[in-house]
């Protein structure tokens, strides 16, 4: 691949970056804006530096997946007091799991109001700078996208920084989330209008924002805004189907295969199949450790996996009969898979639920030196790792139509029929909740915001977490007794729907904190 010299910026500053590809980046140096903004390079290493934050462990490595662990799906797999305060809702937000979430993702929002202030004026290609500067709307409305849902709410929003006020000293909090959801809209409509298909990229520039990416998190803004404004959720229909729709063919893997079809999205070999629609890059030299986060403990001695996160039981349970989608989920006692290239049977002395995710397991089935990171202390692989996809698409759609009365029955069950299961008809909201949970299981969906936007959370959170007990840890054939894991927590949904913003920020900003917390 063409190596690229990529500079990004953070906060008021530049930094430099050297790369295979564009999502590779490592700090070297610290151009200033004066010998800046002068070439076509300096726009494209301008707008690789949004990316960087993919392989953050504070952020997509595993951040972000401590507070939806904090669902009824997974929970966390090792003894740590941060993530049992974020599990317990007893944060202060100075945790380490938590602290560096909402700081970083604002630099992020700096290098793209950098970018949209200053491309504009630069003489370059019409087609390159419309592309950067979509690149750079759609990743400011992401990170909005991933902040506001999880610090903001109907009392307040989060801090719009955009590159009209970005060098004020001081920002106030917005009447409401709903400020939030305009400016990721106006963003997104914006990067919509100028980002290209993702089928226009060369290899080297797959996992660009694109066109699809924008309609996708347009209809996804609109499915968050819906239950704050009714009116929108014909929205989430309108972009979903600009989705369905698209000229890029983007639709779920479904060879008529249940047993294989479901499991293959998550291959290596599909990182950018039909039902990509955005996710994070990763190789096995940089990149995303969730595979490894999400694998067993020490790898059985193979690989220096973290076992991190344990899926409960209850996910386990609420798989259907027949449905093919929890062994492609799931991993317990007994179950056959291939692992560094041989054959082993499942077994865990370290789960706490005897169960693990399986998931994002393809790299593993193969020796190392294939997708795996030789150093077994950054346990990046070269999955790429989905924060929306096609499957979603469908659902989102589904929930709009059922929420406006209509039929939601026909997207609802592609998904189901590629699962192996027969359709439903006259699907209910209770049908869909069911959907999204099997189908997006351990994704960063985020099965913890769905339980708050639908008003489950309390009565979610009210039964504790149990797992399989096995009596022998090292045997796939053991006997177990189900168990407490974790007990029954108190959700107060007029506090806890939202995350406290970190004391640091608060400090410095002067912000006000969330209500309650």
């Amino acid at each position: 691949m063409k190596n690229l010299i990529i500079p990004f910026l953070v906060l008021a500053g530049l930094i430099s970056a050297c790369s295979d590809t564009f999502t590779e980046l490592t700090p070297l140096g610290s151009p200033t804006s004066g010998n800046f903004w002068a070439s076509e390079e300096d726009a494209i290493t301008a707008a690789n530096g949004l990316y960087q934050h993919w392989d953050d462990d504070h952020l997509f490595g595993r951040g972000f997946m401590y507070l939806i662990a904090a669902s009824d799906d997974i929970m966390q797999g090792r003894t740590d007091a941060a993530a049992a305060a974020i599990r317990n809702f007893q944060a202060t937000g100075q945790e380490g799991r938590m602290a560096n979430i909402y700081p970083r993702m604002y630099t992020v929002i700096q290098r793209a109001n950098n970018i949209i202030r200053y491309v504009p004026s630069m003489n370059i290609s019409e087609s390159l700078k419309n592309r950067v500067l979509g690149e750079a709307y759609f990743m400011r409305a992401h990170t909005y996208f991933w902040l506001a849902p999880r610090f903001a709410d109907h009392r307040a929003g989060i801090p719009i920084v955009t590159e009209e006020n970005m060098e004020d000293l001081t920002f106030t909090r917005p009447a409401s989330i709903v400020d939030n959801f305009r400016q990721i809209e106006a963003d997104l409509l914006k990067a919509a209008e100028l980002l290209p298909y993702f089928t226009s990229y060369s290899t080297t520039n797959l996992g660009r924002a694109h066109k699809d990416a924008a309609h996708a998190f347009l209809a996804k803004t609109y499915l968050y805004w819906g239950h704050h404004d009714a009116s929108k959720w014909a929205s989430v229909v309108t972009y979903a189907d600009m989705v369905i729709n698209s000229p890029t063919g983007r639709a779920l893997i479904n060879t008529g295969n249940p047993a294989e079809d479901f499991a293959s999205v998550f291959y290596v070999d599909n990182n950018f199949s039909s039902e990509y629609v955005f996710s994070t890059v990763s190789s096995n030299e940089r990149g995303q450790i969730l595979p490894g986060v999400m694998l067993e403990n020490t790898g059985w001695g193979l690989y220096n996996g973290w076992g991190t996160f344990s899926p409960t039981l209850e996910l386990y349970n609420a798989f259907e009969e027949g449905d093919h989608r929890r062994r492609a989920t799931l991993l317990e006692f007994g179950d056959e898979f291939m692992f560094l290239g041989n054959p082993r049977r499942y077994y865990s002395g370290n789960s706490w639920t005897g169960i693990q995710v399986n998931k994002y397991m393809h790299p593993y089935r193969f020796p190392a030196e294939v997708h795996l990171n030789p150093n077994g202390n950054y346990v990046t692989t070269n999955l790429n790792i989905p924060l929306i996809r096609f499957a979603e698409i469908l659902l989102m759609k589904s929930e709009a139509l059922i929420m406006q009365n209509q039929n939601g029955d026909a997207p609802l069950n592609q998904v189901r029929q590629r699962a192996g299961l027969a359709p439903k008809t006259n699907v209910t909201l209770a049908d869909l909740k069911q959907e999204r949970r099997v189908e997006l299981a351990a994704e960063y969906a985020d099965r913890h915001i769905d339980l708050i936007r639908w008003g489950d959370a309390r009565e979610a959170y009210s039964k504790p977490a149990t797992g399989r007990n096995h009596f022998n840890k090292t045997d796939p054939d053991s006997g177990y007794e189900v168990y407490e894991v974790w007990p029954a927590r108190n959700f107060n949904p007029q506090i806890h729907h939202v995350w406290p913003i970190p004391p640091n920020t608060i400090a410095i900003s002067g912000i006000p904190q969330n209500q309650g917390w």
